[in-house]
């Protein structure tokens, strides 16, 4: 069966306010479609409206034939869906293959809330592709994961013979999977051929040639604004002459001669007048051709850390058994000791489940800074957390809420906008924790997966930042170019969990029984 998605001038607005999309035509086929874009520009939003989630304000969306199937697979793994629990308990060969694939162990679904966001991940992936629908609707599915998973879930995902949308900042995932890229920006939603790789040039060459554009306008217009104030100064001396004829004639002036120079100024007075409309329209017209040229000001500049050294040198630690949380007392590993002193800067790297969110917890909870002087942001912040910084934000005083806007700028997002709804997005929640830390001026970061939900020219700013602080840094990344330009220490938990590795530094971990 051939499937199809037309989406035919849809626009969507909330409430009478202006358009989160204006004006979209897409025609998806058959294949994987990626759609990019900057935080709060509408992917998610997009998503949905595919899914049938939001009815178009205008427009429509329609489905070829009528009663294909869609499944959505959100951002969020907080909890395990039905969904996810049918397909553990489902021991159909399809149900099988898949649990094969993304090696996924139904003996280990009771353990939810203990598994790594990489592994709820694979599992929500697995019951989605299971279900074989028509169409199938992807929000960011390589969060969390790490190397080896995600080439599972990337040679998973090409198994899919339906209509496939991903909504990723991965560029791996997206060269690796799609034929076409959507770009939300600025309201609309357009498609271009390839993958990030290739569709990234075609959007830079139009908007370079768009510059081009609005310059030569821009440039016409001050020439016809200058042009049009200077034959305003000729007509004004032109009508003036004219004047100055009728009111003087000198005494030996005949009566033709007279009247022939008061045409002669007449004429020329009307010419210039004419100039004047003529101009003027030029003006006009100039106007209105920049303005439809209008360029949208880019958000987002360099992120400028404003910092002081912490008054002691040994910031935070921790010594002893890695136990998973929840129940049950599961040993990660034997025995880890890790110090953390002002200025280390320490990659956390293993394998999903290895302890890294744990560690990283752990490492937090005993330290003894100051609360607001440690940036601690989680693989994940649920709903309710983004809906708490969204009230801590809005509760800040004119300085902190002007340094932070500052900063949320930086990272290319609107504070105001993106806390208004009271609940911002998984992205938008990201770079709000993230500006209010560096805010600050926090003696120590830990963060777990940072780069989760962030839009590319997001990812790149924020790691020149973290590259420019010079406090303690201690990151947990699956990406290994991130790790390499941020981080001079390493600790490897999949050493850590076998009890027999070491490492000793300024940030020292040490395992054994």
């Amino acid at each position: 069966m051939t499937v199809h998605l037309l989406v035919a001038g849809v626009t969507l607005a909330y409430d009478g306010r202006a358009a989160v999309l204006a004006d979209v035509d897409l025609h998806l086929r058959a294949g994987w479609t990626g759609v990019v874009g900057a935080n709060g520009a509408g992917k998610t939003t997009l998503l949905r409206l595919l899914a049938g989630e939001l009815p178009p304000t205008r427009g429509a969306i329609t489905r070829e034939p009528a009663d294909a199937t869609t499944i959505v697979c959100a951002q969020r793994v907080d909890v395990a869906s039905d969904e996810v629990r049918a397909f553990a308990d489902d021991w159909a060969r399809v149900a099988q293959r898949w649990r094969a694939r993304l090696d996924l162990d139904p003996d280990g679904l009771d353990r939810w809330p203990t598994l790594s966001p990489g592994e709820r991940r694979r599992w929500q992936l697995g019951a989605a592709l299971a279900a074989e629908p028509d169409v199938l609707l992807l929000d960011e599915p390589t969060n969390h994961l790490d190397a080896p998973a995600r080439a599972r879930v990337i040679e998973a995902l090409t198994r899919h013979r339906g209509v496939g949308v991903v909504v990723s900042h991965d560029r791996a995932l997206l060269d690796a999977l799609t034929t076409t890229t959507v770009r939300v920006a600025d309201g609309g939603a357009r498609a271009y051929a390839g993958g990030w790789t290739a569709a990234r040039p075609q959007w830079e060459a139009e908007e370079a040639a768009r510059r081009d554009a609005w310059q030569a306008a821009a440039t016409a217009q001050r020439r016809g604004e200058r042009q049009l104030v200077e034959a305003r100064v000729t007509a004004a001396a032109a009508s003036r002459a004219v004047s100055a004829r009728a009111r003087i004639k000198g005494p030996r002036d005949a009566d033709g001669r007279s009247m022939g120079a008061k045409n002669l100024a007449s004429w020329a007075a009307a010419r210039a007048g004419r100039e004047v409309g003529k101009l003027r329209d030029q003006a006009e017209a100039a106007a209105d051709a920049t303005a439809a040229l209008a360029l949208t000001r880019a958000r987002g500049r360099e992120v400028v850390v404003d910092w002081e050294p912490p008054p002691r040198r040994w910031l935070a630690s921790f010594d002893g058994p890695l136990v998973a949380p929840g129940g049950g007392g599961r040993v990660l590993a034997p025995r880890v000791r890790v110090t953390i002193e002002r200025g280390s800067r320490v990659h956390l790297a293993g394998a999903n489940g290895r302890g890294k969110s744990t560690l990283l917890a752990a490492l937090v909870a005993a330290c003894t800074l100051p609360a607001d002087r440690v940036l601690w942001l989680p693989q994940e912040l649920s709903a309710a957390a983004a809906a708490a910084l969204a009230r801590e934000i809005a509760a800040l005083d004119d300085t902190a809420r002007g340094r932070l806007g500052q900063l949320a700028a930086a990272l290319g997002l609107d504070p105001a906008r993106a806390t208004a709804s009271g609940q911002p997005s998984p992205g938008e929640a990201r770079k709000l924790a993230i500006a209010l830390g560096l805010a600050r001026r926090a003696w120590l970061v830990v963060l777990d997966e940072p780069t989760n939900h962030l839009d590319l020219p997001a990812v790149e700013r924020l790691e020149r930042a973290l590259a420019a602080y010079p406090g303690a840094l201690v990151l947990a990344t699956h990406d290994a170019a991130l790790a390499a330009r941020l981080t001079t220490e390493r600790i490897d938990l999949d050493d850590a969990a076998g009890g027999d590795a070491a490492v000793t530094s300024r940030a020292s971990a040490a395992a054994g029984s």
